[in-house]
């Protein structure tokens, strides 16, 4: 495994402590590993609704009425609580 160090202002490294003192994480570099999983999912999620956003402008202006949308919504949003 590479090793990184990095320098912290004495404020981030009192709570990288204090979160390894707890006991969730058994060290520093456990945490920051933790920290950028939490990243890179949040990351890729952002990058998953940039291209459905994209995606709906390149679809063009739709010729359905607004009541028809918020219907066709609401009937996926009760047929996705089913599963």
């Amino acid at each position: 495994m590479a090793s990184v160090n990095i320098s912290l202002p004495d404020p981030m490294k009192d709570w990288v402590e204090s979160q390894t003192n707890s006991g969730r994480y058994d060290n520093a570099s456990e945490y920051v590993r933790d920290l950028i999983r939490h990243d890179q999912d949040r990351t890729s999620k952002i990058a998953a609704m940039q291209k459905l956003v994209n995606e709906a402008f390149e679809s063009g202006a739709s010729d359905k009425s607004l009541e028809d949308i918020w219907a066709a919504a609401k009937e996926r949003a009760q047929a996705n609580r089913g599963n």
